[in-house]
Parts: structure tokens; C-alpha cells; sequence
């Protein structure tokens, strides 16, 4: 084992230098002959210096991002906004490259599996952070990162504390409204035209919320009036600078519908390092894609076969010619099998407690049923990018509520929501509940807060997250879930493509340009999606980057490496311990987690 005393680059490293040379009291065999004591430096192990070097990173990360601290259930930073200067900047961009030196002064192969898989960890996590401030610099072109709703709303509807400790907090928060939008103004200098339009309507969801759902709770809070009256005198000056921030970007949304908004696009060089960066994957970007464009031919041929399988019980008419029109047909037939927008969230809801029955019945993984999953429409802040979500606790607050926000549909107009209700048909959204839900990403987040390496579980990687979920879909399936029903197998070969297709149409629009046409023509005639869900991921995929490729990537992996363990085990394979090992190393990288898994296994 290696014993380290070492000069760190984090200035509050070096109070954990005195312990570390810290001197123990002689044993008696260290006594000499005139009865003086010797004193020796007891060497403290590499470990033990680097878990205590990583404890003070996180809190010096916390100082410089404390909206993530109360995200991850750290209360103690609630009430802080940082505002996003030049000076916050270069603040943040120095500690990461303080933590990049003081990581070269450990040594990973020297730590245990677990400490060199947060070495990496953070060291993936130190080098995205400054390519992302360095090269990518959103703060000057994407407005939608300008929102308080967020923690706004984080902070009123968790039960962290009594609500006047709350409301206090919002009204510290609240207090640099003005000053974080004159700066988020004076920083947005070539904005896209996507992330102004997603800016502007967020920010009204704002304003809607700190108007109603706020305003409420202070009106009813049991505070003294003093104390009311200032936090209204808050709460107003806040609705007034985020308006403000709206008609700002409402201004000039003309000149940017004119031709004078940046691209939206990334081009192949900054969309290979994003992926690079954001994934923390074995695969390239075009590696994925060129592997995505095989699946995608796979997956048509598997829809193909269940299609003729099943053509006869549906149709009098012989099989068209076209393969994809075949498929398309029948698929037109089964998702008309759907909800109605009034009863979709309640039938979202009720399906929940079968997937918990069937995992724990077929032994696939460890449930913990302590956990509350509250079931919710997408507050007004969030809407605009995604279907449906989950928003879950950090690990120092894991018993807190996670919450499954689903798009509300009843506000929909007609035409919308049956188009929506179709792509989500009742077969489809079993689907969908098992990657958001059970066994998807509500219960890999209650294992990631599990895991005793804080590191692991605060610096999750969304490729594991999501390839997860959708690994989950295809054991789910073929474990027997839905007794091999044909048919809800040829609607998750549609679900699955989508996937695919995700990945594809990220790159093609970015690298290679593909316009909003040609996207369409291939989520609605390669993938038979509906119209609504076509030209929502086109939207998505002008607002986001690299996070569509995400779901097949991480998928990909992961169910490699499950073959490859049923492969090496053979008989003694056991599907639940793969999965409790596979979560119990938090959302780090799949790759460390591969490694990680190796090294359990020797």
C-alpha cells in the first residue's frame, strides 16, 4: 500500500495535510535508554488521503455550485444564487484545474477498485467542466439556462424543513433575481433562435408559478407579518425581473427570425468532443452512429417477421409489398388502443404497482419499497422538452420524494393529444413507465443514492442513466413480461427504434445538417412515429446535443456486458446479483463500472 503526504492544488486541501502528518504517541518499544520518548510520523494510507482530499473537493464544489448542493440534498446551501459574472466564471474554471493537479498527485492503480473509480470519476468530471467552459460557453447563446423556477419550485415542494425555513430560503434566493437577469442579459450575445423561443416560454411558466403556487403558499404560511411583508416585497421584485428577462428576449426575437441567431447546430467537431465529454462512453460518436444504422436495419427485419406473423389475425388483405408500409399498417391498427387526456395520468399512475409485483415475483432485482415515487403533472417550469421525467433526491437527502412528471394533455388541442395518445397507446406506456419508473430510472436512482461513494452518486453519468432504463425495457420483455404477447413486442421493436433513431438523427442534424424535412420524413415514415412526437424531437433535437445519443449508447453497453457476464458465469449467472452489482457502483461511466465489476469478480 502507498502512503502519501502531498501538497494539494485546493487550498482548503491543506488543513487535511496536518492530519495527515499528524504525530502518535510513542509505543513503549520506542522508548530509549535515557527514558525520552521518540516521536514518528505514522504514515497514513493513499486511500485514506485521497477519500479525505474527495470529501473537501465536494465542498469547495458546493460553494461554487450550491444550486447543485440542494439538488443532491445539501440544505445548507439553499438560499444561494450564484449570479453567472465573468468573476464566477473564472472561479469555477480555476477549481477545476486545481482539482485536475491535485489528482496527477495520486497515483489510481495504487487505491482500491472503488477510490480509482472516483479518481476517474472526477477526473472525466473536472475535464467536461472545462471544455464545457472553455469551448462550449452556452452562457453566451443559450437563454434558457436563465431560470429560477427550478430551485424555486425544488425548494417549496420539499419537505426539507418547516415552510418558514423554506420561504426564508426563497426569499435569499429570490433576492438576486434582478441582478442574475441584468447579467444573464449582458452575457446572452448571439443566442440561438430554438433556446430563446424554449427561454421565454419556461420563464412565463415561471412567472405563472412564483405568481400562483408561491404567492399561496406565503399568503397561508404561519409567519410574522414583517417577515410576510418582506418576502412579498421579494416575490414581487422577482416576478418583475423575470418578466423583464422575457420581454427582453421577446425584443429580439425578430432580428433572430431574420437570419441574425447563431446555429443551433454544432458541427462534427464540437458535437464529437460533447459526446465525448457528455457520454464518458467506449464508443466514438460515429462509432455509435455507423452502430445505430445497423441496429435500425435489424430492428426493421424483426418488425417485419412479427408483422407477417400477426398480418392474418388483424387483416383480410394480403401483405403490402412494402415492408415499412406493412409495419406501418399494423402499427396504425394497435395504437389505437389508448387513453383519453383526462384518464392518461391516472392510468400511468395505476400501472406502476404490476412492474413492482412482476420484478419481485420473477426475482430480477433488488426493490426498496420505502422509497415514495409521487406521480405528477410536469410543473409549468419544466415543460416544453420531454414526455415525461423523473426527478429524484440526491444522496444526502434520499428519503426524500421522487417524482414522476408526466405531461399533462387536458390543455392539448384536439388534434394534439390523440396524436400524442397513439405514440403513447396503452401497450407503449407499460413501456414507458418501465424505463422512467420501475425497474427504469426511479429505481436505478434509489440504488445510485445507496452506494457509499458519494462521488459515484452526485457525478451521475447520463449514458449509464438512460442506457439503463432502456436495457431495462428488453430484460423486462425478455423475462416475460406481457407473457411474450407479439404484439406488445412489435410496439417495444418501435419504442427500441426510436431509440436508434435518436442517435441517428442527433448526429445527421448536427454533423451533417439535416434539415428539419429530412428528419421528419425519418422519425414518422423509418421509425413510424406520430406526427406530434416527430416534430417534438425535431424541437428536442435543436435544443439539446449528444443526450438523444445517449439512451442507445449506454443500452448498447450495458447489455453487452450482461452477455458477456451470462457468458463467463454460464450456469451460475443470476440475473438480480448482475443487476444489484451493476447498480450498487452508483451512475458512474459504464466503462468503470466494467472495470469495477472485473475486479469484484477476481
Amino acid at each position: 500500500m502507498r502512503y502519501l503526504t502531498l501538497k494539494f492544488g485546493l487550498a482548503l486541501s491543506v488543513a487535511l495535510m496536518c492530519a495527515a502528518c499528524s504525530q502518535e504517541p510513542s509505543s513503549p518499544s520506542a522508548t530509549t535508554s535515557n527514558n525520552s520518548t521518540a516521536s514518528a510520523t505514522t504514515p497514513v494510507p493513499a486511500a485514506t488521503v485521497f477519500r479525505n482530499w474527495s470529501l473537501q473537493f465536494l465542498e469547495q464544489y458546493w460553494q461554487l455550485y450550491p444550486e447543485l448542493a440542494v439538488r443532491n440534498g445539501r440544505y445548507d446551501f439553499a438560499g444561494q444564487l450564484p449570479v453567472p459574472t465573468a468573476n464566477t466564471l473564472a472561479a469555477r474554471q480555476q477549481f477545476w484545474q486545481d482539482t485536475l493537479t491535485a489528482l496527477n498527485q495520486f497515483q489510481p492503480t495504487e487505491l482500491n477498485s472503488s477510490d480509482a473509480g472516483d479518481w476517474h470519476v472526477i477526473e472525466q468530471e473536472a475535464e467536461a467542466a472545462l471544455w464545457y467552459l472553455q469551448r462550449y460557453q452556452s452562457e453566451s447563446w443559450d437563454p434558457s439556462q436563465y431560470n429560477l423556477g427550478n430551485m424555486v419550485g425544488y425548494l417549496l415542494e420539499t419537505d426539507y424543513a418547516a415552510l418558514p425555513t423554506r420561504l426564508q430560503a426563497l426569499d435569499q434566493y429570490l433576492r438576486q433575481a434582478t441582478t442574475y437577469f441584468a447579467q444573464a442579459q449582458q452575457n446572452i450575445s448571439t443566442p440561438t433562435l430554438p433556446h430563446t423561443e424554449l427561454a421565454i416560454q419556461q420563464n412565463q411558466g415561471t412567472v405563472f408559478y412564483l405568481q400562483e403556487q408561491l404567492t399561496d403558499a406565503l399568503t397561508n404560511a404561519d409567519i410574522d407579518p414583517a417577515s410576510k411583508t418582506q418576502y412579498q416585497a421579494t416575490l414581487s421584485a422577482a416576478v418583475s425581473a423575470t418578466q423583464a428577462y422575457v420581454e427582453h428576449l421577446q425584443q429580439r426575437l425578430p432580428a433572430l427570425r431574420d437570419g441574425l441567431a447563431r446555429d443551433f447546430r454544432l458541427g462534427a467537431e464540437l458535437y464529437g468532443e460533447k459526446f465525448r465529454h457528455d457520454l464518458k462512453s467506449g464508443y466514438s460518436a460515429e462509432q455509435a452512429y455507423q452502430r445505430a444504422l445497423s441496429e435500425k436495419d435489424r430492428l426493421h427485419a424483426a418488425m417485419y417477421q412479427l408483422t407477417t406473423q400477426l398480418w392474418p389475425q388483424y387483416f383480410d388483405t394480403p401483405l403490402p409489398p412494402d415492408r415499412l408500409q406493412a409495419i406501418a399498417e399494423l402499427l396504425a391498427l394497435l395504437v389505437e388502443d389508448h387513453a383519453t387526456p383526462i384518464t392518461f395520468l391516472d392510468e400511468v399512475r395505476e400501472q406502476l404497482p404490476a412492474l413492482e409485483q412482476f420484478i419481485v415475483e420473477h426475482d430480477l432485482l433488488s426493490i426498496d419499497p420505502d422509497k415514495p415515487l409521487v406521480v405528477r403533472p410536469t410543473p409549468e417550469y419544466q415543460r416544453g422538452v420531454a414526455v415525461a421525467s423523473i426527478e429524484a433526491p440526491g444522496p444526502y437527502d434520499s428519503s426524500a420524494n421522487t417524482y414522476y412528471n408526466v405531461e399533462p394533455l387536458t390543455d392539448y388541442p384536439l388534434e394534439e393529444a390523440d396524436s400524442f395518445l397513439r405514440e403513447y397507446n396503452r401497450r407503449t406506456m407499460q413501456i414507458l413507465n418501465i424505463h422512467e419508473a420501475i425497474p427504469g430510472h426511479y429505481t436505478q436512482l434509489v440504488h445510485a443514492n445507496k452506494t457509499p461513494s458519494l462521488i459515484k452518486a452526485i457525478f451521475g453519468n447520463g449514458t449509464m442513466v438512460e442506457g439503463w432504463a432502456v436495457y431495462t425495457e428488453r430484460m423486462m420483455l425478455e423475462a416475460g413480461y406481457g407473457n411474450n404477447e407479439p404484439e406488445l413486442w412489435l410496439l417495444w421493436y418501435k419504442w427500441n427504434l426510436r431509440v436508434v433513431v435518436n442517435t441517428i438523427l442527433d448526429y445527421r442534424i448536427h454533423v451533417e445538417g439535416l434539415s428539419e424535412a429530412d428528419a421528419l420524413d425519418l422519425l414518422q415514415r423509418e421509425a413510424f412515429q406520430e406526427q406530434n412526437e416527430a416534430t417534438g424531437k425535431w424541437r428536442r433535437a435543436t435544443l439539446t446535443q449528444v443526450q438523444l445519443a445517449s439512451y442507445f449508447t449506454g443500452y448498447a453497453e450495458i447489455y453487452a456486458l450482461q452477455q458477456a457476464e451470462r457468458a463467463r458465469l454460464s450456469e451460475q449467472f443470476s440475473l438480480k446479483q448482475f443487476h444489484d452489482t451493476f447498480l450498487s457502483f452508483g451512475s458512474a461511466p459504464i466503462p468503470v463500472i466494467r472495470e469495477l465489476m472485473d475486479k469484484a469478480a477476481q
